[in-house]
């Protein structure tokens, strides 16, 4: 926000100006260390000795004060920065169009938001910040360099373009490598993720070592790059070790030949060699420095592909009418996920279809008809290459996204409810709701009874994915959060299908109050649920085939009642003692 705008601008203001004192006051020791020689070659009193001593004691005391808050500033700055940064690419994220996550592994999304910034976050804390200091002391010893000898501080500079040219040579591998080392770290985590979510189809198909090996290759993929990385990085300290210790002995040599002819004293040559030797330290951490910060360049240059990324997808349009009565409409719809529009690519296929409000809709179909993904439609998850969808005899895409969710509320067959409590899932994106508004909605859902057993009643924390309830209780509780926002358009995509038959019933009876008030579109594979539908839509194969009661369709013997009429064989063949009553039931 503007306040942590204001916050970063300041601290970093009072980082470059602190940052100046510390340095300067640290280089002039050294100065006075070389006046000091020349007095005591001199014999020079005893006053001016202790002066100096009393100065040097002042500014190391100074430089440590300076030093110690520049460094607080530093890294408060650095943790303001990784935070916003954390924050900025989880929003980004959530920004993207769902066809984004469909071809993104969440392993490489977690990985981008935590490891990621973690690894920029530390390298800037803590490398760029020593860059930056010893960029400063780099500049501020040349300046003193100079001032005592400007032919030494030249030999000095003439053995710098050979220190230099090394770690640039290497700090484009670096970067590069660094890419290619969090590409690698993301597939690893997504092999870890997707194991572990799924741990109990690991678990049935006995594959811990198949999946283990798949992991360790992954990591010996990190491992041979990190390998690589290493060895760049030895090789530039070992030429950098080799390069300043003979500009060392040039120095020294140079530096005696000048003192023999009197063109410095002996205490300026003390001085030089003393900055001499924090002048190559300070070239020995800029080059050491430097390779690190192009790495955390490189692992950043993901992070801001996120930041900088548009949403593939059309902007949010700005209709929010106040009565909203839940006529949809689809308009020779055509759609495909892969964008084509040729006949093997398309998942529907120029359909138009009605669903009326106070009406309850069925759409069934065989499996991979294209149900689904009419649904996915109506929330506006994907666009249609062609044709259109009305809501209200407008178009579907002329409502403001926030609207549209508030008014529609989906509940699918593999409904996920997030590791929290009861109360905070049937609530969630409608936190303004009462705990009576709760209770009722999980009363419709018939979830009521079953939440109040559990430990902590409507407290108690689902678990990850809903591990800690069962599937059907899931699905009520799924239920409830549709039920508990009071939906203009209400889709039940497969969402009874782990309820038992008397729950399964009396979520039906709720359907049938609930009608009156919103769009009811049911999706399901149970022929039996479909019968008290006030409509029935049969889609095959991407096309609508049907379209009637069920009665109307039964009379017709279409693939309607021969979905209807296997189903009632299938019930029949395993429970052959069943009355035709419980098999409609069922």
């Amino acid at each position: 926000g503007i306040v942590s705008f204001i916050a970063f601008y300041c601290l970093v203001i009072v980082f470059l100006c602190v940052q100046p004192f510390g340095c300067s006051w640290e280089m002039a020791i050294p100065k006075y260390t070389g006046r000091m020689t020349d007095w005591i070659i001199d014999d020079a009193s005893p006053e001016a000795f202790s002066q100096a001593i009393t100065i040097m004691t002042l500014m190391t005391i100074g430089s440590a004060v300076f030093e110690f808050v520049c460094d607080l500033v530093y890294n408060i700055t650095m943790s303001l920065i990784h935070t916003s940064v954390q924050a900025a690419v989880f929003q980004a994220v959530l920004r993207q169009e769902i066809a984004f996550f469909d071809a993104t592994p969440t392993g490489v999304l977690v990985s981008r938001i935590t490891t990621d910034t973690n690894d920029m976050s530390e390298a800037l804390s803590e490398d760029l910040s020593l860059l930056m200091w010893y960029t400063g002391r780099f500049a501020f010893l040349l300046f003193f360099m100079v001032s005592q000898s400007w032919k030494m501080t030249l030999l000095t500079c003439m053995g710098l373009p050979i220190i230099w040219v090394i770690p640039e040579l290497t700090g484009h591998f670096h970067q590069s490598t660094a890419k290619k080392v969090q590409e690698s770290l993301a597939k690893a985590n997504q092999v870890a993720t997707e194991t572990f979510s799924c741990m109990k189809t690991v678990r049935s198909f006995a594959n811990e070592d198949g999946e283990t090996e798949k992991y360790r290759k992954r990591l010996e993929e990190t491992y041979s790059l990190n390998k690589r990385e290493a060895a760049a990085y030895a090789a530039t300290t070992w030429a950098n070790s080799i390069t300043t210790l003979a500009l060392k002995v040039c120095i020294l040599y140079y530096g005696g030949t000048l003192v023999t002819r009197g063109a410095v004293s002996s205490g300026d040559l003390v001085s030089f060699v003393l900055y001499e030797l924090q002048f190559t330290s300070a070239v020995e951490s800029v080059m050491r420095y430097y390779p690190e910060v192009k790495k955390a360049i490189g692992a950043s240059e993901k992070i801001f592909e996120y930041l900088d990324r548009e949403p593939q997808k059309p902007p949010s349009g700005t209709l929010e009418p106040q009565v909203l009565k839940g006529h949809i409409q689809f308009k020779k719809v055509s759609f495909s996920y892969s964008g084509r529009s040729d006949e093997n690519s398309l998942v529907l296929k120029d359909v138009s279809l009605e669903i009326k409000p106070g009406q309850i809709t069925a759409l069934v179909g065989l499996n991979r008809s294209g149900k689904t993904t009419c649904v996915k439609l109506l929330e506006r998850f994907y666009q249609p290459q062609t044709g259109e969808i009305l809501l209200d005899g407008k178009a579907l895409h002329s409502y403001k996204d926030e609207y549209l969710h508030q008014k529609i509320a989906v509940v699918s067959q593999d409904c996920v409810l997030f590791a929290r409590s009861v109360r905070e899932n049937i609530k969630y994106g409608y936190e303004k709701a009462t705990d009576e508004e709760m209770f009722a909605a999980a009363e419709q859902a018939s979830a009521h009874q079953f939440i109040e057993k559990l430990p902590n009643g409507y407290d108690t924390d689902a678990g990850e994915r809903g591990g800690q309830v069962s599937g059907g209780q899931k699905q009520r509780i799924a239920i409830a959060r549709a039920l508990i926002r009071k939906p203009k358009i209400l889709i039940l995509d497969n969402a009874t299908s782990d309820l038992d038959v008397e729950n399964e019933h009396q979520v039906r009876q709720t359907l049938m109050s609930l009608k009156k008030n919103c769009s009811v579109l049911m999706i399901s594979n149970k022929m039996s649920a479909a019968k008290e539908a006030d409509r029935i839509l049969v889609l095959d194969n991407g096309v609508v085939t049907e379209d009637g009661s069920h009665q109307q369709l039964m009379e017709r013997g279409g693939l309607y009642a021969t979905l209807v009429e296997k189903q009632e064989k299938d019930v029949r063949r395993a429970h052959p003692t069943f009355s035709v009553q419980t098999i409609h039931l069922i």
